[in-house]
This record gives structure tokens, sequence and C-alpha cells, in this order.
């Protein structure tokens, strides 16, 4: 179980910025149909030859991935294909259960491309369609209740994709209140026999497109963790032959070494506020949780003993720690107070319980739970202490949460390899990002909002 650990906390780098082949390919594996469904139009293009980003389409795929829309993107099973709020024939959308549609268009000015967007509440239009409400002039005229949005943006070439996923994030949290988390990063380590440096830190967008390795190494590269404002990120290296956490920008490349003590050095945790790093050192023997300071590098004990206290991930107040311990005999999950050193155990169901995650609310733990059926992705609610189990694989690891808390991306064992996989927060909705450029993918890490 020790080695089980020391893969979930520890590995390496040596710096370079090189563009990977592939990006991840979204596999669902379940919980569409219980999605709810929208439609989005297919953008109309105002221009000569063919759009270099279908921006409607990475919408849709955006909007799938959350778990909570099942969205129609597909234009020959639409009632018809509206690009303003005058020409809804609001009844065909709503006898087919559509009751929201993004629409827009998009034309090139000079070298920026505008892109005009609406999205139609079709329930509220059906409801209002031919009422005169509204004071205009003098006159009255028909509401634009049913519009709940209306947009424009003038973007390069270059920002067509992420104004897409700016548009996701807009349409999310306009019908959920939830913000949207498409706009983010993921970290994550792949491990290729095949290739010159076999261990590689890479970073992309939550989708998968932009992948880029910007670390690699002969030695493991380990326990990637970014930082509150998302320019930093922490990770355990074995350069040098020994376990060293680091801290990398990924804007600058700058790289700095902030702990190498004797023996152990792993599972490095940025604070709320950023300005303190959790660590698990084992300089005194057994596996331990530090506090980093990382403007004085002052080190404060927080465990101690003779068991094994490892995976440290802070609450979200800053106030407190959760981490795994062996002290009870098998690994499960505590939580220490860093005022009172108070530790009080939070796991109980299942065999074993480790490698903690906090929802950003404080409300959920996500974790991976042991138990007949193997090691997989379960969410315990902190106030009653009920346990779902999340997934079904044999051997799930490493998970780490979305920064609106509705998504969990963990490694997942699939064939002969390790993939990415994805599960929404109800256990809903489940999917698999198989084609991650080669090799064993391993402990991802999910951004902060960007």
């Amino acid at each position: 179980m020790l080695k089980r650990w020391m893969w979930v906390i520890t590995l390496m780098a040596m710096s370079a910025l090189q563009v990977a082949r592939a990006e991840l390919e979204l596999v669902i594996t379940g919980g569409v149909d219980t999605a709810r469904p929208i439609a989005v139009i297919p953008f109309q293009w105002e221009g000569a030859g063919q759009l270099p980003v279908d921006v409607a389409s990475v919408v849709a795929t955006d909007l799938r991935r959350s778990g909570v829309f099942n969205p129609l993107n597909d234009i020959t099973k639409m009632p018809q294909t509206p690009y303003d709020s005058a020409s809804f024939d609001f009844s065909a959308w709503t006898s087919r259960g559509y009751d929201a549609v993004l629409t827009g268009k998009i034309r090139k000015e000079a070298d920026k491309y505008v892109i005009e967007y609406m999205l139609i509440d079709t329930l509220r239009g059906a409801q209002t369609e031919g009422d005169a409400k509204g004071l205009v002039d003098g006159q009255l005229v028909p509401t634009n209740d049913h519009v709940l949005l209306h947009t424009r943006a003038s973007v390069t070439e270059r920002q067509l994709r992420s104004q897409a996923h700016r548009i996701s994030d807009v349409v999310f949290e306009t019908l959920t209140g939830i913000r949207g988390a498409f706009m983010t990063r993921l970290a994550y380590v792949v491990v290729d026999d095949t290739a010159q440096y076999p261990y590689q830190l890479r970073v992309s967008d939550y989708d998968g497109y932009n992948e880029r390795i910007v670390l690699q190494s002969f030695e493991p590269l380990m326990s990637p963790a970014w930082s509150p404002d998302g320019v930093t990120l922490a990770y355990v290296s074995f350069e040098n032959q020994r376990s060293q956490i680091f801290l990398y920008n990924v804007r600058t490349g700058h790289r700095e070494m902030v702990a190498s003590f004797p023996r152990h050095n792993g599972s490095p945790q940025f604070s709320p506020d950023g300005s303190r790093l959790s660590i698990v050192l084992s300089k005194s023997g057994s596996l331990q949780v530090y506090v980093l300071d990382l403007a004085t590098r002052n080190l404060t004990q927080v465990t101690r003993g003779r068991s094994n206290n490892t995976e440290a991930i802070w609450h979200p107040d800053g106030n407190s720690l959760f981490f795994t311990s062996d002290r009870g005999g098998k690994p499960q999950i505590y939580q220490v107070n860093l005022t009172s050193g108070q530790i009080e155990r939070v796991t109980w169901e299942g065999q074993q319980n480790l490698g903690p995650q906090i929802s950003p609310d404080g409300r959920y733990l996500v974790m991976v739970n042991k138990s007949g059926s193997g090691y997989n992705i379960a969410k315990q609610e902190l106030a009653t202490g009920a346990v779902q189990i999340l997934t079904e694989t044999v051997l799930d690891e490493s998970p780490s949460l979305a920064p609106n808390g509705t998504m969990v991306i963990y490694s997942s064992a699939y064939g002969n390899t390790n993939v990415l996989s994805l599960v929404s927060i109800d256990g809903r909705f489940k999917a698999r990002l198989p084609r991650t450029s080669g090799g064993r993918v391993r402990a991802p890490a999910w951004s902060p909002f960007l």
C-alpha cells in the first residue's frame, strides 16, 4: 500500500515546451439520456470558404461533457434553423422537448471574426407569443422575455476556439446558475516507455486541445497541483535520483525547487490563498504532513506518530486539511484543524478510502473507495456522511474536481493502459478520454477558473 501511495504522491521534470500531436477524444459511456435536452443550431457562416473552427460544435460538445445537457447539434434533425428571435417557431421546439435553443451568426471583418449569438427560452416564447406587454415610445410592442442572451464578440482566428468555450460558460451559467468551467486547463502525467523521455508532464485545455509537454524526464514525475491563480504547477520530481518538490510557472517556464529533505518529499497542494503548500515528508521516519510557507520557507509539522499520513488537501476555508492515514489499520481519510491540531476521522464506509479531494463549496469529499469490487471514485457528503459510489470500473485513482464542482476527472485502468475518465458529481454521466498522445495517463489535476 505504501508503494501505491508513493505513486499517488511523488514524480519528476526537465524543462521543455513541446506540442503533443493528439487531443483527448471523448467517448461517452453513460448518462446522456437523462441529461436536459437543448439545441445548438450550427452557427450561420457569412463568409467565403470554410469557417476555421466550428464554434457551435465546440459549444455543443462542451455542454454534453458537462453531464447536465444533451445537446442536439444535427441540423437534419431540427424542425427549423432560425438565426433571429423573430423567426422562431416556438411550438416546433417545445413539442420535441427543447426548452432552450442556442443560435448564432459569424462573419469576418478585416482580420477579426464577429460572433453574434442568442439563447432562446422556447417555453417562455411559446407562452408570450403574440403578447404585447412592452411600452416603447408610447407604443405597445411584443416583449423579448424569451431572449435569455443576445451577445456579440469580435475575436481573431486563434481565439475562435477559446471564444466557443466562453460561450459555453455563459450558456451553462445562464441555464443552471452555476459558473461554467470550460475555459480551464488540465495537467497530467504521461508515462510513455517508447519516448526519449518516458516521463512527461503535459498541460492542455480542459477538452485536451492545445496539449503541450511542459516538462519531461528520464525519471518519474508525479502529483501535479495547480496554484489558485492557475499560473504555477507544483509537482514531484526524481530527476536527481531522489524525490524533490518543484514549482513551475506555466507562462514563463521558470522552475524552482522548494523541498528536498532527506528521504521522501511528495504530495504538494497549494492553500486556497496560494501562500502555503501542504507537503508530505518522511525525514523523521514515517510519512507526515507538513505546511510550507512559500514566502518565508518556514516548515510546520501537522501530523505526528508512527502511522503514515499522506495526500493532504486543503479545506476551502484554509483552516484545516484532509489527509489519508493508516493510523486505524487501513487507509482512511481524516481531518486536522490547523489551529487546535485536533484530528477527526471522516470516512468509515468501505475497506479503504484514500486520495481525498473536496468540492469548492466544502460540501462533498471525493475519494478513491476500495471495496470488494475494486478501487472506485466515491463521493461523501460531509454533513451527513452519506457515501455514493460514482464509478464502476476496477481500478480508478487520482480524482480531481472541476472548479465549479460539477465534474470529476480521474485516471482509470482501461484495457492494458491508463486513461483519463470523467464522471459527473451525481454519478449519472460518464465518459472516457482515451486518445492522449500515447502512453499511460495518470495524476490529472483540473485547474482553477482562468
